[in-house]
């Protein structure tokens, strides 16, 4: 984003709710600039640590950046508390159902379409688990612009690693992906693993869809979180200088 200090700036930002998945009432963070817009929009997918304080400053990123930007708490039926607390009740149960993830996806990417500030165009973006389910509602759901995977695990997975809550592989749904794709990851990540995004690169290819993958010497698993031991400052920068390229280039009117 370019601005000068003299320029007027500001935004909104606040929980919503919006119905997701099977009718069900969901709260959401929603960050936008203030004005009349248009403005792109952007769906934020949180992380399996939660519906945290990370991604409420990212949501307030985008918004700063020029984006309606809409969080969508996807463990909201596991109940509330700290995102610590709840984050421990979905993960005990083994996650949450594949379905409902994208359900609730879909939901934010309508209520954000529906805005009389949006230009028309909607990204997702997700990291870790958010990462995955980002790029599986892409693939299952037409309607996105843009995706962008930020060391999505289990993309690619094992007949052996299959659930009833997770029972397709997200890379077996690629035929479907009609937006292009941004994809970060670290080289020392296991999940994903080097190998691993290299399958699934090698899908992308097969089946000729638009992407671009980067793959970051000595960074691991969440080097975006300036808050734990993972944090690489120079490679998340560079990870965030990708994002607005990529954005500005497939997210303007």
């Amino acid at each position: 984003m370019t601005y000068t200090t003299d320029q007027y700036e500001g935004m909104i930002a606040e929980t919503v709710t919006l119905q997701g998945f099977n009718g069900d009432t969901i709260n959401a963070y929603f960050a936008r600039p203030m004005g009349p817009g248009p403005y792109p929009a952007m769906v934020m997918v949180h992380h399996m640590p939660g519906w945290d304080e990370w991604y409420r400053e990212a949501t307030r990123k985008f918004a700063h950046h020029g984006y309606l930007a809409l969080s969508p708490n996807l463990y909201a039926r596991a109940g509330h508390g700290t995102p610590e607390d709840v984050a421990a009740k979905v993960r005990a149960e083994r996650g949450i159902p594949d379905d409902q993830a994208v359900g609730d996806l879909a939901a934010a990417m309508r209520y954000l379409r529906s805005l009389p500030q949006c230009n028309g165009k909607v990204g997702i973006f997700g990291t870790c688990s958010g990462g995955r389910h980002a790029y599986l509602t892409a693939c299952r759901v037409q309607g996105f612009d843009a995706v962008l995977d930020l060391w999505g695990g289990r993309v690619v997975m094992a007949p052996e690693e299959l659930t009833d809550k997770q029972p397709v592989a997200p890379l077996d749904y690629t035929s479907g992906l009609s937006c292009p794709l941004l994809g970060l990851f670290g080289e020392e990540d296991r999940s994903p693993s080097p190998e691993q995004v290299a399958r699934h690169e090698e899908e992308l290819r097969r089946l000729g869809k638009q992407y671009e993958f980067h793959m970051y010497p000595g960074a691991g698993h969440g080097f975006f979180y300036y808050n734990r031991p993972a944090y690489r400052q120079e490679q998340a920068v560079d990870g965030w200088e990708k994002i607005w390229r990529f954005l500005a280039k497939h997210l303007a009117a």
